[in-house]
């Protein structure tokens, strides 16, 4: 089995490196940071697996999620597997719907790992089941959330958004009926855990 990995972290990657060279079911390993030669790299190496994370830091302005959609347009048999340090339900969903063939938390144990991929290999796939099913938020309960992180009051909200304080409140009360909530902070710590609002360095 060949696999190609896209990460921005040499170390990460030789490490991984390292890891699979152990097991005999893997052909080859490779690894590359040049994004705008990827689907060149695929054409020539023709990886059975690519894997891919989804914060490839100072590489590109997309991210891995967006990258592997484009890719499967252009190469819609090739297998995709998104690895990532943020095991968060909304990335799961994301990777599934673009068709990628699995979800992989970096934590992973390297003799799991050959065992999901070596599956993925043979027409499988891998994504943790949740154990509760939460309903999606909608943008605008997405964009009032990400408000109220940052510590806008709902009046302030309610201008910046254009609606009504009697809008913005609808919207928290079916964010916290939708996250099964009761206040707005546990509403963003488990948006933040979920995924569905990332933090980002200022």
């Amino acid at each position: 089995m060949k696999v190609l990995l896209v990460d921005d972290h040499a170390l990460f990657a030789k490490s991984l490196s390292i890891a699979l060279n152990d097991f005999s079911e893997i052909e080859q390993f490779s690894s590359t940071k040049a994004i705008r030669n990827l689907a060149w790299q695929i054409m020539v190496e023709l990886p059975d697996i690519l894997l891919i994370d989804i914060n490839l830091g100072k590489l590109t302005e997309e991210d891995g999620l967006m990258i592997s959609q484009r890719l499967l347009e252009r190469f819609p048999k090739q297998k995709i597997v998104i690895l990532s340090g943020y095991d968060v339900p909304v990335y799961r969903k994301e990777a599934k719907r673009i068709g990628a063939k699995g979800f992989i938390s970096k934590e992973i144990e390297p003799n799991e790992l050959l065992n999901i991929l070596l599956d993925i290999n043979q027409g499988g796939t891998y994504f943790q089941r949740e154990e509760v099913t939460i309903e999606d938020l909608t943008e605008n309960e997405k964009r009032v959330l990400e408000l109220v992180a940052k510590g806008v009051r709902r009046k302030e909200i309610a201008e910046q958004l254009y609606i009504s304080e009697r809008t913005v409140s609808n919207h928290l009360q079916h964010i916290f009926e939708k996250l099964q909530v009761g206040s707005t902070v546990e509403a963003v710590t488990k948006a933040m855990r979920m995924g569905y609002i990332t933090m980002k360095a200022n």
